[in-house]
């Protein structure tokens, strides 16, 4: 409509496909296949789907560390090319300095004109207030995993991409994460790689389920959850989602040789 100022999609991805070469006299290995996925500003989208469809790929090609054999990726309506500092991306392993204090890592890449105080107020948020000064080899894997999140977030992100960041983590601190990693976003556009039914359910506003097929992976389902947050875990409505999505990965929601209990 005229006069209605139209906003761009945060992550627009357009016939996306990726390939590799083969190995040998193989011909080239198709991991992505055609892929079409607009994502809103300030949406969280969990990438689903079994191991090696392509979800870090994708991770990958929005971030710019890698460029698709075909299609194009936009931010904000722009082309990727290069590494894009629009984005900032946490692993699944903290990639600490360890000659860095938590704050020195944190303060790693901040735009000029920002400080180390910058850095220890996101330590701050995630909880490490008492640690800026530690080194990386006297804090934990989750404490580690925490000063990755804030060294990304520190950065103002456009888009935050996350490739399994809590997949090392016991259940415990998994599920803080999860919750901490809801608090202290922002306005950042979230795009998440997770093999957890639960934590997509739990963080995400939609779940794009990916296939494997002969000529790369392609999108199998997409499902928006309409349940408000803070989510209940247990609730329900995610529970019948769960099952739902399970039965699209081929893991059923019951197993025929099990029996009823007696009556």
């Amino acid at each position: 409509m005229d006069g209605v100022a139209v906003v761009p999609a945060a992550v627009s991805l357009r016939g996306v496909g990726r390939s590799f070469p083969g190995v040998g006299k193989g011909g080239p290995h198709a991991v992505l296949d055609s892929i079409d996925l607009e994502i809103a500003p300030g949406e969280i989208v969990a990438l689903l789907g079994p191991s090696g469809c392509g979800k870090s790929t994708l991770l990958r090609l929005i971030s710019g560390l890698d460029t698709p054999s075909e299609g194009q990726v936009l931010l904000d309506g722009r082309g990727v090319e290069g590494v894009d500092r629009r984005t900032a991306i946490v692993f699944q392993e903290p990639r600490l300095l360890p000659w860095r204090d938590l704050a020195g890592n944190v303060a790693l890449g901040l735009p000029k004109g920002r400080d180390r105080a910058d850095a220890e107020r996101w330590l701050d948020l995630v909880g490490l207030a008492e640690f800026h000064r530690h080194r990386p080899r006297q804090v934990s894997g989750g404490m580690a995993q925490r000063v990755a999140l804030a060294r990304a977030l520190a950065r103002d992100p456009g888009v935050l991409l996350l490739d399994e960041p809590f997949a090392a983590l016991d259940a415990l601190t998994r599920l803080r994460m999860q919750d901490l990693l809801d608090e202290v976003r922002g306005a950042s556009t979230v795009v998440m790689v997770t093999h957890d039914v639960g934590e997509a359910l739990h963080l995400a506003d939609r779940i794009v389920l990916l296939r494997t097929e002969s000529g790369g992976a392609v999108i199998h389902s997409v499902t928006e959850i309409r349940e408000p947050r803070p989510r209940d875990r247990g609730g329900p409505a995610l529970a019948a989602l769960s099952a739902e999505l399970l039965e699209q990965l081929g893991v059923p929601s019951h197993h025929p040789h099990e029996q009823e209990p007696a009556r």
